[in-house]
């Protein structure tokens, strides 16, 4: 037999471990996902700003209004694209940053000085401006300023005076177009070395929102702020976090316990149990404490009942072996002692001795051929393909042809199927009645009774019956009380393969008059003739 190649192969709890720390993993190895939603809040915080620097404009629009603020002061028309879009300022804009696809820009440049000062009306709206903006920024962490047509900031904590026209997205904003933008963030002190992993640290959201009067540039609202971040998010659920990981221990660790209770545990006491009963253990025969799944339990039970038939097989080798070699010794025997005495001493003796000798030597010669043919039969029965059914009826009714001499009797009137093939059929009522017939019957009765799946049937004869010594000895192979008128004691051992091979029994009954046996076999069904 071909052996399997001696290779490295990793343990059933060695694959379920890596597995379930695989799995463990899982949800740390997901924090890197989060990177992803960093791109969520930085949207998020353009979307407020938008909302914000919305007030802003409004506010801005209403003063202007008030003061009837002369065109004159008010910068170029928006082009005829941000015109047509101007009725779309009372639409909803919506947030377009995202991480991924949007660059990150440097950060803002310094404003400029100029020496030329904002129109006094600006001056003003951005003296009433800065003190709500300042109050704002300190409960919104946003950075306010408010430009002027120019771009010179009007409103705002610092810079007042300065122009921030030179800055791209403020640029676009003159020209009639919202803008926004991802920056550098100049930070005082270096995030921690955990922030590094997030994407949205290190990083500033500005939008610039032109505010558009009378179809004319009236200013900027210019806004900024840095986004929060998913490290942040954790934090805030830092102890729902502490208790899934906590979870995830505990599941994890019931999933390997019951892994090793009802998987790993049966296996390995199984191997146990295949290695003794190699090495010829007959206690491994035990069933396993325990089995772990239904199919583990199938599986025991199905190699354990395996080892079982194998062991009593060689046990029923090894006792066949020592009967046969016993009953072909006796006859050899004889016959080597027969034929040796008419080789040394035929010429001296009688011629009536001579006869007697050659007698002994065909007698013997005829029962070591009866020997042999009941074990051909007995070597049939076990090698044989015993799947089949045959009819009751017709079976017994080809006895009356097979043995004339003795009257069969039955109860059967109508087509009775049982689980045994015709072929076996015969073997098994032809031993009954050979081993009927030796004792001296004459009749023999069938008698059938049905029982749920089975059919029973009893064999009754006529004949000498059997004695209280031998009832526990006729099933034994080569057992026999009429050894000397050819009996080899293998016919009922032969009827006992076959009924056993076919799912059927056979024993012996207390009867008043001859022997009696009862057989049991499948029952496949009873059609009425």
């Amino acid at each position: 037999m071909k052996q399997p190649p001696n290779k490295w192969r990793p343990t059933l709890g060695m694959v379920v471990t890596i597995m379930l720390v695989f799995i463990l993993c899982l949800p740390i190895t997901g924090i890197w996902a989060f990177r992803f939603y960093d791109s969520q809040l930085v949207r998020e915080t353009e979307q407020e700003l938008i909302v914000q620097a919305a007030f802003i404009e409004a506010i801005v629009i209403d003063k202007l209004e008030s003061a009837a603020a002369d065109e004159n002061i008010l910068g170029s028309l928006i082009p005829e694209t941000a015109s047509k879009s101007k009725a779309g300022r009372s639409e909803l804009i919506e947030a377009k940053l995202d991480l991924s696809s949007n660059s990150i820009l440097p950060p803002r440049q310094d404003p400029v000085s100029i020496s030329d000062l904002p129109a006094n009306i600006f001056i003003s709206i951005g003296n009433s401006l800065s003190p709500i903006l300042a109050q704002s920024q300190r409960k919104t962490l946003a950075g306010f300023r408010v430009l002027d047509p120019n771009g010179v900031i009007i409103a705002g904590r610092s810079e007042l005076g300065q122009s921030l026209a030179h800055v791209y997205e403020v640029k676009e904003a003159l020209e009639g177009n919202y803008a926004s933008v991802i920056r550098q963030r100049i930070s005082d002190s270096p995030p921690p070395p955990i922030y590094a992993i997030s994407r949205g640290t290190g990083i500033r959201v500005f939008v610039a929102m032109p505010i558009v009067y009378e179809n004319r540039i009236a200013g900027v609202a210019y806004l900024s702020r840095t986004p929060s971040h998913f490290l942040r998010e954790l934090y805030d659920l830092r102890w729902k976090i502490a208790l899934a990981v906590i979870s995830m221990l505990l599941v994890t660790f019931i999933i390997g316990y019951v892994f090793i209770r009802t998987i790993k545990g049966p296996i390995e006491a199984l191997n146990d149990r295949t290695n003794r009963i190699s090495k010829g253990d007959q206690s491994a025969l035990e069933p396993l404490a325990h089995h772990g799944t239904r199919e583990l339990a199938s599986l025991s039970e199905n190699l354990l009942s395996m080892s079982r038939q194998l062991r009593e097989r060689s046990d029923y080798i090894s006792t066949f072996a020592t009967h046969v070699s016993h009953e072909l010794k006796s006859p050899l025997t004889s016959i080597q002692g027969a034929a040796e005495l008419l080789r040394d001493s035929a010429h001296e003796m009688s011629e009536e001795n001579r006869n007697r000798f050659i007698s002994n030597i065909m007698g013997d010669t005829e029962r070591l051929t009866k020997l042999v043919e009941r074990l051909r039969d007995l070597a049939q029965v076990d090698n044989s393909d015993h799947r089949g059914s045959s009819n009751l009826k017709t079976c017994l009714a080809r006895l009356d042809e097979r043995h004339p001499d003795l009257s069969v009797l039955h109860n059967v009137d109508h087509d009775i199927m049982i689980g045994l093939t015709c072929e076996n059929s015969e073997i098994v009522f032809s031993n009954l009645l050979t081993n009927a017939i030796q004792h001296g019957a004459s009749e023999v009765r069938f008698e059938t009774v049905i029982e749920g799946t089975d059919i029973v049937i009893l064999v009754k004869d006529n004949g000498e019956g059997i004695s209280e010594l031998n009832r526990d000895k006729i099933f034994q192979l080569f057992f026999t009380t009429k050894r000397e008128d050819g009996g080899t004691g293998m016919g009922l051992g032969i009827i006992q393969s076959v009924l056993k091979a076919n799912g059927g029994s056979i024993s012996v009954e207390p009867s008043e008059q001859g022997a009696c046996f009862k057989l049991r076999l499948p029952f496949i069904y009873s059609k009425e003739s």
